[in-house]
């Protein structure tokens, strides 16, 4: 009995995103879904690429949690739109909670969304929210071995993000071993080095987003 709720829930879940979908691309909308583990560095990358767009940019932000609004309190300082989606319980957004969260929002004000996804590797992959594109976070603090650990989440993801670089000289942590694992799963998979601290690739990641755009 539990396969056919499943997927009756997965239904419901893609019926909403690919009208979501609809309503990105007609608007020219770039949603992009962050996903990671706890405490890889989403809201940090957030926060630098916030501080870094002109205040003109017309860029938003979805995060969620499952309890507290503290990410949306650090980023809401840069003074763009941001709203916490606080899940309850549930490890993962859906489509449904985006929809709710975007109520009062114009669809053709929005530049970039941003989609912080909850912390975990495993729950949001199966759930479409609507994005454009997918990108998945790994830190040098983790394991080499996330990708083939995680093969899902990071099959379907179109950028690998590896975060805090600057701590390599510090951690026994291969990032060539890294980027490899990744492209094992996903062999299209971009990637980029990435360190919030001393700022090192983060001109490389909005050059990525402006190429969605």
């Amino acid at each position: 009995m539990r396969v056919p709720l499943q997927r009756k829930v997965l239904n419901e879940n893609d019926r909403i995103a690919a009208g979501l979908r609809e309503r990105f691309r007609a608007h020219g909308t770039l949603c992009i879904n962050l996903i990671s583990s706890p405490g890889s560095g989403k809201t940090a990358l957030l926060e630098r690429t916030l501080a870094g767009f002109d205040s003109s940019r017309r860029v938003a932000v979805l995060t969620g949690d499952i309890q507290t609004d503290n990410d949306a309190r650090r980023l809401a300082r840069f003074g763009f739109p941001v709203r916490q989606i606080t899940t309850g319980g549930a490890c993962h957004l859906d489509a449904r909670m985006v929809e709710c969260a975007l109520q009062g929002w114009a669809p053709d004000s929005l530049e970039i969304l941003f989609l912080e996804n909850v912390g975990n590797l495993v729950c949001p992959t199966s759930y479409d929210l609507g994005e454009e594109a997918r990108a998945v976070l790994l830190s040098v603090t983790e394991g080499e071995d996330k990708p083939l650990k995680y093969p899902a989440t990071f099959h379907h993801a179109d950028l690998m993000v590896l975060n805090k670089v600057d701590l390599l000289p510090y951690v026994p942590f291969q990032a060539d071993l890294a980027c490899e694992n990744a492209r094992r799963v996903q062999p299209d998979i971009e990637i980029l080095k990435v360190s919030c601290t001393t700022g090192e690739g983060l001109d490389q990641w909005c050059a990525w987003l402006t190429r969605h755009l």
